[in-house]
């Protein structure tokens, strides 16, 4: 199997060195564009809703999907009609045709991270768009009266009231340290994965650092002060993804079936080496891991032999898409004995400062007229 490209960028010297002109040229595209935004040389655009963008500087996995979930949860306890919107990557029909680029949802065609969120959050409208004001014009026009950006640091041109920025502890550069040691490289795209440089989190009003129990004290410390330098004043919360249950073919069982077991892993999300230390932390005997690409789309030779010896264990975002392209692709078979391990988000530090921001959110358009309609019923 050939290394997955972040193992390849941790690397130094050799042809990789060649990305970083690129990386230069993309990291002043990036700083000239968020300016350009700053300084409202580009417009962006109020829909009337509140809007909460949660995003990250990085490409790839660093938990937002659970921190989507998490705020939904604190949103409806509040009495808020939430709805998510999402940019949308691989929808059924696009596995079917192997199609690697993005394309607008809008025809009720879902991807993994919607089948995940419809069954994590049911009732909550989501909206699969890459035009994502016109994905919150939607959901504002149906009443809802708060909206969830997933992935929305970099997509300014949706007017956002709050923005959530999440730093993974175990990879906050985006790139596992490199095989030969050292830190982490720290580059932009192509290079490395990075999207903007880290004072572009002085944007955000919040900074939620992921899977803070998979560092050192000493570790987190270090990543602490650094963050405080570039983005001063700024919230640090912490938060932990924290496994819930087993689920085989719908049957719940609990974690501790997972202590001495012998699994095989598979995935194909942000950062595998967070999900193989998960299940070596539950006590799983991990034989073997076939990690693939974020968003990876699963071919039969993938998964052969998987699920016979023992169980397969993958994730629950990998089971979604694995689900959806069995229903166009009948050559797609889920191992025999498949086991997929649920997480959920927890805030472990300083969920204050989150419960503060939502507590201030203000009132969506609808919503006031609402009110001064009520209020001048009753004057």
């Amino acid at each position: 199997m050939n290394a997955r490209p972040d193992r390849r960028l941790a690397q130094r010297g050799g042809w990789i060195e060649c990305l970083r002109a690129p990386a230069m040229l993309f990291g002043a595209i990036a700083r000239a564009r968020s300016a350009m935004y700053t300084r409202r040389l580009l417009p962006s655009y109020d829909v009337g809703t509140p809007v909460i963008s949660v995003g990250n500087v990085v490409a790839g996995g660093t938990g937002k999907t659970p921190m989507i979930v998490w705020l939904a949860k604190e949103l409806k306890a509040r009495g808020r009609t939430p709805g998510i919107i999402s940019r949308g990557y691989r929808a059924p029909g696009d596995f079917a045709r192997g199609a690697s680029h993005e394309r607008e949802r809008g025809d009720g065609n879902r991807n993994d991270e919607a089948r995940m969120l419809d069954d994590m959050l049911p009732g909550v409208l989501h909206v699969q768009n890459r035009d994502r004001v016109a994905a919150a014009r939607q959901l504002a026009e149906v009443g809802v009266d708060a909206i969830l950006v997933d992935d929305g640091f970099q997509h300014r041109r949706l007017a956002r009231d709050v923005d959530i920025v999440l730093v993974d502890a175990l990879r906050p550069f985006g790139l596992p340290a490199p095989p030969e040691g050292g830190e982490p490289v720290r580059a932009f795209l192509p290079r490395g994965l990075m999207r903007e440089p880290l004072v572009a989190l002085q944007r955000a009003d919040a900074i939620v650092l992921t899977r803070v129990d998979t560092v050192s004290g000493e570790t987190l410390e270090r990543l602490e002060a650094l963050l405080g330098e570039a983005a001063p004043g700024v919230p640090l919360v912490h938060s932990q993804h924290r496994p819930t249950c087993l689920r085989e073919a719908g049957t719940l069982h609990s974690l501790g079936e997972l202590r001495g077991a012998e699994v095989d892993l598979f995935s194909g999300i942000g950062n595998p080496g967070a999900f193989e230390r998960t299940v070596h932390d539950l006590g799983g005997k991990v034989i073997s891991h076939r990690a693939f690409g974020d968003h990876h789309a699963f071919r039969p030779e993938d998964l052969a032999g998987l699920g016979v010896d023992r169980p397969a264990l993958t994730t629950a975002k990998d089971a979604a898409r694995l689900t959806l392209q069995a229903e166009v692709q009948p050559e797609i078979q889920a191992p025999p004995r498949l086991w997929v391990l649920d997480v959920e988000l927890a805030i472990v530090e300083n969920e204050a400062a989150l419960s503060a921001i939502l507590d201030r959110l203000p009132e969506s358009d609808a919503g006031r007229m609402r009110a001064s309609i009520h209020g001048g019923l009753h004057g």
